[in-house]
């Protein structure tokens, strides 16, 4: 079984998800699991104004997917921030140019998942699962959450991510809260719970 773990991440909150995710895939015998990013649509010159520059410089390194590969993989992990309560424009930009892949049904019946981050607890980080659900369902694949099997999601201990729809991280509003090990082990979590799955369907 083939997967692959897709992201895009400014500030590296979502890259530090993707990384707990390949861990959990790693853990379904059999698995091969590769880890790429999504095309940049800023400028340096933008980005630095943001403050991203420095933070993207640990996962420069990551090899940058093409639409095309998409069908090779049995399992598809998808990672990215919220924006206004929806997935980051990389990312929709990236999955608007699937149109090919969706006339050949070329992903119909892969297994996909998704997780997230926000600025803040109540940012929209299930509205932005959710809605990155529709894309997937288009394409016919079937979608996974996050079961109420992986415990820490009834934890009240802290205030965390995570729901039934997946994966997610809370960086606060200045950015600078990085992933609880709350949050890693939902997404590494996510991960094998879909990994398990894509082996039953695809291994």
């Amino acid at each position: 079984m083939k997967a692959l773990v897709l992201f895009y991440s400014m500030y590296g909150h979502i890259y530090q998800m993707a990384q707990a995710a390949v861990k959990g895939i790693h853990e379904v015998e059999g698995a091969e699991v590769h880890l790429k990013r999504v095309p940049e649509t800023l400028p340096d010159e933008v980005l630095a104004k943001m403050g991203a520059l420095e933070a993207r410089k640990a996962f420069e390194h990551v090899e940058v997917c093409t639409v095309a590969e998409l069908a090779e993989y049995d399992l598809l992990v998808f990672g990215a921030p919220t924006r206004f309560g929806n997935m980051c424009g990389q990312m929709r930009q990236f999955l608007d140019a699937t149109g090919g892949l969706w006339a050949r049904r070329a992903l119909v019946g892969k297994v996909g998942c998704v997780f997230t981050s926000t600025g803040t607890q109540h940012g929209g980080q299930e509205s932005t699962i959710l809605s990155f659900h529709l894309t997937l369902l288009h394409h016919g694949m079937v979608v996974v959450g996050l079961p109420y099997s992986f415990e820490l999601q009834s934890d009240m201990s802290e205030i965390t991510g995570c729901s039934p729809y997946g994966a997610s991280t809370i960086a606060g509003p200045d950015g600078k809260r990085m992933p609880s090990t709350h949050e890693l082990t939902g997404a590494r979590y996510l991960a094998r719970h879909a990994a398990t799955i894509a082996k039953k369907l695809w291994g």
